[in-house]
C-alpha cells in the first residue's frame, strides 16, 4: 500500500491539552506532514533528533525531514515491535544524544507508533531531565491513545511500563494519511482504544460508534478525523484534571489491567495491546454492576470492529498472579476500572478473587 501524504481535506481539528504551563496542542487532519508542519515555532534550538523505526522510516522519514528547515536533523533507527521496548533500547537513543552533543535545547521528535513514542518521551525525560518532545503517532492506537497525556516508559520482564515517568510533549501531529499505510490488524488495535473512550465517558459518542463502525472500518476520512478528535478531546479533558493519574485519569485504564496480564501471558507482541484491551474490557464489563444489555453492546461493538473477544489460556488463574505485579496495584490491592453504566467508570478496589475469576472464566454468562 503506498503513502498518500499531501491529500488534502477543507479542515483539521486542533485540541488543546490544558496544563498550564505545560499546555500543547493536537492537531488532528490530513496532510499535515507535507502542508503544515511549522518546524520554526515547534523544534527548538538548532539541532533536533528524530527517532523512528525500521517500518515507519521507509514511509515518512524523508517527508519529515523535508519539512524541518535551518536545523540540524539527525536520525535513530530503532528496531519495531513491543519486543524492543525495553532499557537497551532507551540506552541506545540516549547514547545517540551524547554522541550529538544534545543539550537542553535539542528536540526529539518521535516518528512511529505507541511503542516507540513511549520510549522515545522517556529518552526526553531522562536525558540532561528533560528535552523538548514532539509526538508524530503514525498508528492509529497512538494517535487516540498513547500518544496524549504524556505517558512515558519501557517495559521489564516482569511486566509493562514498569520504567517509566510522566512527560508531556510539546505537541501532537497526527496525520490520518499515514494510516493509508497501517495494516489492518493494528489499525483494529486503535478501534478498541476508541470504543474505550465511549464506554467509559460518553454514551453519546459510543451510540456514533455503532452507527458508523462500518465507515471506520474502511477507514473514511471525515469520520476517522471525528473518531480521532472526539477520543483525544475526552483523554485531553480527564488529563487536564489528573495529570499524575492520582484519581480521575485512572479511568482511562478500562480493560487494560486484564488486557497487560494478557499480553505479558501470551508474550508481548503475539497479542497485539489493542486486541488484549478489547478482551479485557469484556471482563472488566462482565465484573461490573452495568445491565445485561449494556454489556451485550458492548460485545457487539467489539465483534463489529472485527477485534477479537476471547482466548483461550490453559491457566485462566496465571492471569491474578500477573495482575498483582501491575503498577495500579494499591495497597496491596488489585484495582479495576468498571462500569456502572455505559458512558460512566468508576474505580473498584473491593473485589474477591471469585469475584475476578469468575469474571474471568465467563465473560459473556
Amino acid at each position: 500500500m503506498n503513502p498518500k501524504i499531501g491529500r488534502k481535506l477543507s479542515n483539521h481539528n486542533v485540541i488543546k491539552v490544558n496544563l498550564q504551563d505545560r499546555s500543547y496542542p493536537i492537531t488532528i487532519g490530513s496532510a499535515l506532514l507535507s502542508d503544515d508542519f511549522n518546524s520554526d515555532k515547534w523544534v527548538q534550538g538548532k539541532d533536533c533528533l528524530i527517532v523512528t523505526n525500521e517500518t515507519v522510516a521507509p514511509l515518512y522519514l524523508d517527508v519529515m525531514k523535508s519539512n524541518i528547515d535551518d536545523k540540524t536533523i539527525e536520525v535513530i533507527t530503532i528496531k519495531d515491535g513491543e519486543h524492543y521496548k525495553t532499557i537497551d533500547t532507551w540506552s541506545k537513543i540516549i547514547d545517540k544524544l551524547t554522541a550529538m552533543r544534545a543539550n537542553r535545547d535539542t528536540t526529539i521528535i518521535a516518528l512511529g507508533g505507541g511503542v516507540l513514542g513511549d520510549i522515545a518521551g522517556f529518552a526526553a525525560a531522562t536525558f540532561m531531565r528533560g528535552l523538548p518532545f514532539i509526538q508524530v503517532p503514525t498508528t492509529l492506537l497512538a494517535q487516540v491513545d498513547s500518544s496524549v497525556g504524556g505517558k512515558t516508559g519501557v517495559n521489564h520482564k516482569d511486566g509493562k511500563n514498569l520504567i517509566g515517568s510522566f512527560y508531556q510533549p510539546t505537541m501532537v501531529i497526527s496525520d490520518i494519511d499515514v494510516l493509508s499505510t497501517l495494516p489492518d490488524r493494528e489499525y483494529k488495535c486503535g478501534l478498541a482504544e476508541i470504543i474505550k473512550y465511549g464506554a467509559i465517558y460518553d454514551v453519546d459518542f459510543f451510540a456514533w460508534l455503532e452507527n458508523n463502525m462500518s465507515d471506520l472500518l474502511i477507514r473514511a476520512p471525515k469520520k476517522l478525523i471525528y473518531a480521532i478528535s472526539r477520543s483525544c478531546q475526552i483523554k485531553a479533558n480527564i488529563v487536564g484534571e489528573d495529570e499524575f493519574e492520582l484519581g480521575k485519569r485512572a479511568i482511562l485504564n478500562f480493560g487494560h489491567t486484564f488486557g497487560h496480564a494478557l499480553e505479558n501471558i501470551m508474550g508481548y507482541g503475539e497479542l497485539l495491546h489493542g486486541e488484549a484491551v478489547a478482551i479485557g474490557m469484556i471482563i472488566a464489563s462482565k465484573l461490573s454492576p452495568i445491565n445485561s444489555v449494556e454489556h451485550n453492546r458492548l460485545i457487539s461493538l467489539i465483534k463489529s470492529a472485527n477485534l477479537p473477544h476471547k482466548i483461550e489460556l490453559n491457566d485462566k488463574n496465571q492471569m491474578l498472579d500477573v495482575m498483582k505485579t501491575d503498577k495500579k496495584v494499591k495497597n496491596k490491592k488489585l484495582r479495576f476500572v468498571l462500569l456502572r453504566s455505559l458512558g460512566k467508570a468508576f474505580i473498584e478496589e473491593d473485589l474477591s478473587e471469585n469475584e475476578i475469576l469468575d469474571a474471568i472464566n465467563n465473560p459473556f454468562s
